[in-house]
């Protein structure tokens, strides 16, 4: 279990990670940001659509978890949701949401209890019994590892 601090600092992550991301992708055009990460990967624009779809989930997750008592975590098919047409759209709604669910994130996870931290638990259908900071853990690290995708293409490809 991560002490008072360390959430602290994963919280941090969650909140920082809206200008991150702009800061990532600040001056790349349509032809780049349609342009896979990686061979067979997703595009930069998929990416950045994928973290607005994911966070939401994980904002519901995190949320049921503390107002019901034992939720089923709801699972979706990340890859065929970035198939969806509106992952085609430009990055501007998906960036507005993630701004604003990221400072709704923030504040809800700010005002956790320890009490609430130690025992809110869901059922996630994949991965049995998982825990806020398990959640906390994941989602942390999750737009980072992607920031990080688009960052390496940019360094690769010296945009």
């Amino acid at each position: 279990m991560p002490t008072m601090e360390e959430r602290k600092q994963m919280i941090q992550k969650i909140k920082d990670l809206p200008i991150k991301l702009e800061n990532v992708l600040k001056g790349l055009n349509d032809q780049q940001l349609d342009t896979p990460y990686r061979d067979g990967g997703w595009t930069v624009r998929q990416v950045v659509h994928h973290l607005a779809d994911s966070h939401m989930n994980a904002f519901l997750r995190f949320k049921f978890m503390l107002m019901e008592d034992f939720p089923k975590i709801k699972t979706y098919d990340q890859d065929k949701w970035a198939t969806s047409t509106e992952y085609a759209l430009p990055l501007d709604a998906s960036l507005t949401l993630l701004r604003g669910l990221h400072a709704r994130w923030t504040a809800m996870l700010d005002a956790i209890s320890e009490h609430d931290w130690e025992t809110r638990k869901g059922d996630h259908p994949e991965n049995g019994i998982v825990t806020l900071d398990r959640m906390l853990q994941i989602y942390s690290n999750h737009g980072e590892k992607h920031c990080g995708h688009i960052k390496g293409l940019r360094d690769k490809m010296n945009w």
